[in-house]
């Protein structure tokens, strides 16, 4: 569990797919976007990069990408379980507690993404990473903490 349910969604993506199998509550990056409206599965796809060095932040991941063998057992939507290579929601304003932290932030410190979709309160790349939004909390005893998500933004 990435996530836990104290969470608020001001604004949310479902234009985005992911073709790995991964566990929510990471930074999502883009590995290549459509033009216009494109809603393709081809174009706009999302992944956990192993780093974050030149990627763009989509998003904080809201469902569990999972690679079940859909003749034996169903995606359980109770789960929030979206099938490899389908759509998922991304979250692009509000705030989540997750344990996909690196390092240890305290309350106020900016949030920047770290490889495979960690959140940082520093800037680990160097260069003009972008601040996804802001940590909330530190950590607490189970590694989780609450961080502001605000997405786009601007450095």
């Amino acid at each position: 569990m990435a996530l836990k349910t104290d969470r608020y969604e001001m604004q949310t993506d479902i234009s985005y797919f992911m073709n790995e199998a991964q566990e929510r509550g990471g930074v999502a990056s883009l590995v290549t976007g459509g033009s216009g409206a494109a809603m393709d599965q081809s174009v706009n796809l999302v992944s956990y990069p192993p780093s974050a060095s030149g990627r763009v932040p989509i998003g904080i991941l809201l469902n569990d990408v999972v690679n079940n063998d859909l003749t034996r057992v169903r995606v359980n939507p109770y789960k929030n379980e979206v099938q490899r290579g389908g759509k998922v929601t991304l979250l692009r304003k509000g705030y989540v507690v997750t344990n996909r932290i690196q390092g240890n932030p305290t309350a106020g410190q900016p949030a920047f993404p770290a490889h495979s979709g960690n959140i940082s309160p520093t800037n680990l790349v160097g260069g003009t990473m972008p601040v996804i939004g802001m940590f909330l909390s530190s950590r607490d005893q189970d590694g989780f903490a609450k961080v502001e998500v605000n997405l786009p933004t601007t450095n």
